[in-house]
């Protein structure tokens, strides 16, 4: 457990965030109310474990802490800042600012009781479509857990909505190293396979977790207890074990999110789709994942063979249709040999030279006969317009405009 001393809650941290009473504890941080004084509203506040001082390090968190702050979804709890708190140089302690959500998380709720399928399809939706919108961002989550998703009242009389919160802390705190409880980063009971073995992670690995969040709020019970090893190796030889009495599509649903391969687990915006189906459904039963097929390209479109004329027997049609510019309606047929013979298609040669002389000659005709007729289709020059006759001075100023503006 984090410690933290009495006088830590009279301290401001970061110059504006006035703690306030711890609300939550885990192996590598603890969670306060604050006050944010530069904007007088409360927040949420995770103050981590000491970290190394190493600067390498610190700012590869900042960079972490910068990408998840641009994230903006209903079912996600907003972060809004982020520090570090140094009141010890040795040994920086970063924390972050999040949305204060009124309201109990996932796992006091089933603590409580067990789920209805009616309240688990929203939850479940919720949860989905928040991880699809990350996903497609290229960010996982790592930490899939019933404690790290928080239920918020939206409307009385509605179901509780879910919000994901500390999206990406198991990102920013480096994944290898152990924490104040000796376990790794991630809860062990939720842990994707993949994680267990130490392997890459993507983004299939969220879905297994919630596959198994979904699976303990059906059961009540988590399905992988144990110490850290054996919920780890429990999940490499068996599967989970879902009760008879669950109808057959949720069970179905879980199988595949739970899938020991990621390549066989639905995405996110799959997952989100056949919950939805659910919040509809008179029995609360998700819909069919739809399933992603090997997609094939399809191949080329294949050419038509070319069609070869048959010169043997062929010829002397040919040769008539070339001599009397007739069109010969006799089939083709393709021939694996080669061209037609010289001597057909000097026929043609000749032939097309001829037409070709004549239409040049008859345009030629034409055109003379063009310039020919030019001449004579030019508008008549109009009579000049006469003026009433005016006598002395003004009549002679008068004429000599008149012959100034004449053609």
């Amino acid at each position: 457990m984090v410690e933290s001393s009495p006088s830590e809650t009279a301290e401001v941290l970061g110059g504006r965030y006035r703690l306030g009473e711890v609300i939550g504890r885990g192996g590598m941080a603890s969670v306060y109310t604050a006050r944010d004084e530069n904007l007088g509203r409360d927040v949420a506040l995770k103050l981590f474990a000491p970290q190394s001082a190493d600067a390498d390090e610190l700012k590869r968190q900042e960079a972490e802490i910068q990408l998840l702050a641009t994230l903006n979804h209903p079912s996600l709890v907003t972060l809004f800042d982020a520090g570090i708190d140094s009141r010890v140089p040795e040994e920086p302690r970063p924390f972050l600012t999040m949305e204060l959500v009124e309201g109990q998380d996932l796992r006091s709720r089933i603590r409580h009781s067990a789920v209805p399928l009616d309240e688990l399809a929203v939850i479940g939706a919720g949860v989905a479509d928040a991880l699809a919108y990350v996903h497609n961002l290229g960010i996982i989550h790592r930490d899939i857990k019933p404690a790290n998703i928080l239920l918020v009242q939206v409307r009385p009389g509605e179901p509780l909505r879910p919000k994901l919160t500390d999206f990406g802390i198991a990102r920013i705190v480096d994944g290898t190293r152990l924490t104040a409880t000796g376990t790794m980063v991630g809860t062990a009971a939720y842990l994707s396979p993949e994680q267990a073995r130490g392997a890459d992670l993507g983004p299939a690995s969220d879905i297994y977790s919630l596959g198994l969040v979904l699976l303990e709020c059906i059961k009540g019970t988590v399905e992988y207890p144990g110490s850290a090893i054996e919920s780890a190796v429990a999940r490499l030889h068996r599967a989970p074990e879902i009760p008879a009495d669950v109808p057959t599509e949720w069970a179905t649903l879980i199988s595949s999110m739970t899938a020991l391969d990621p390549m066989d687990r639905p995405t996110a915006a799959d997952l989100e789709t056949a919950l939805r189906q659910a919040l509809v459904s008179p029995e609360s039963v998700p819909g069919a994942v739809a399933e992603e097929p090997t997609r094939i390209l399809p191949a080329p479109p294949s050419r038509p063979p070319m069609v070869v004329p048959d010169t043997t027997d062929r010829q002397t049609a040919w040769t008539a249709d070339a001599e009397t510019g007739g069109r010969s309606t006799a089939p083709l047929r393709a021939e694996a040999s080669g061209p037609p013979r010289a001597g057909i298609s000097r026929r043609f040669r000749s032939a097309g030279r001829g037409k070709l002389v004549a239409a040049v000659a008859a345009v030629a005709v034409l055109a003379a006969g063009a310039l020919i007729l030019l001449p004579n289709i030019t508008p008549e020059t109009p009579e000049p317009v006469q003026y009433p006759a005016v006598t002395g001075t003004l009549g002679e100023h008068l004429d000599q405009l008149q012959k100034s503006v004449e053609p």
